[in-house]
């Protein structure tokens, strides 16, 4: 193990699916599977030993639910960065989670290369939500995002002006809206759909669009 490696703690009650992970990571360079766990109570004793810099929390747990390890975690450490890994998608366990003070909610087919980044971005402070769940904190979750509520004006002069087309791309991106499904509700190409959300990507400095999502909402856009 490098000493810069994020490292992990991974909570996963199905052998199979934690060899599976374990195994995935170790390809990995920069992530470190250090610690394991079976159950919500012993992720809790494991955090508290360990101490990872990122924590993979499955939700169906044998005795206390993922949610509740997280919640327990957070006690710990105020600055604990779990991500929730869940085969699972529900408005309930989105909000629970989001609440709970996990700063990513995965679904667990997920695009490794992707999950990388996810837990990179997690390390360093970032919060993810898998596009599958945006449409959820788009009609549910503002409460869960602190949101600074400032004026249009002030978000295009710190986000490099967004055009009003771009503005509305943004809007069917925060609803969850593909690149063709905004090319037909703003009748433009696939193509001209495509670079709108790249532009508004490279102006709102993030990675994908739903860091776009996730920001527009933080900031009190939409």
């Amino acid at each position: 193990m490098d000493n810069s490696d994020i490292k992990l703690l991974l909570v996963e009650d199905h052998k199979l699916m934690r060899v599976g992970l374990k195994s995935l990571f170790e390809e990995q360079d920069g992530l470190t599977v250090t610690s394991e766990a079976q159950t919500g109570k012993e992720a809790i004793e494991k955090f508290r030993t360990t101490h990872p810099d990122v924590t993979l929390m499955d939700i169906g747990l044998p005795d206390i639910t993922g949610i509740e390890a997280v919640k327990k975690i957070l006690e710990l450490n105020t600055n604990a960065k779990v991500i929730i890994l869940t085969s699972h998608l529900s408005e309930e366990e989105v909000m629970d989670s989001l609440e709970a003070g996990a700063r990513a909610y995965v679904m667990k087919d997920i695009n490794t290369d992707i999950l990388k980044m996810i837990i990179k971005t997690v390390q360093q402070g970032a919060m993810w939500i898998d596009p599958m769940a945006v449409p959820i904190l788009r009609e549910k979750g503002k409460r869960i995002i602190p949101q600074r509520h400032i004026s249009r004006a002030m978000f295009r002069k710190e986000h490099a002006d967004l055009t009003q087309r771009e503005y509305e791309v943004l809007k069917l991106i925060v609803d969850g809206k593909s690149n063709n499904e905004i090319a037909e509700e703003l009748t433009i190409s696939a193509h001209t759909a495509k670079a709108h959300v790249c532009n508004i990507i490279q102006k709102l400095l993030v990675d994908d669009r739903t860091q776009v999502a996730v920001k527009a909402l933080k900031e009190g856009l939409v």
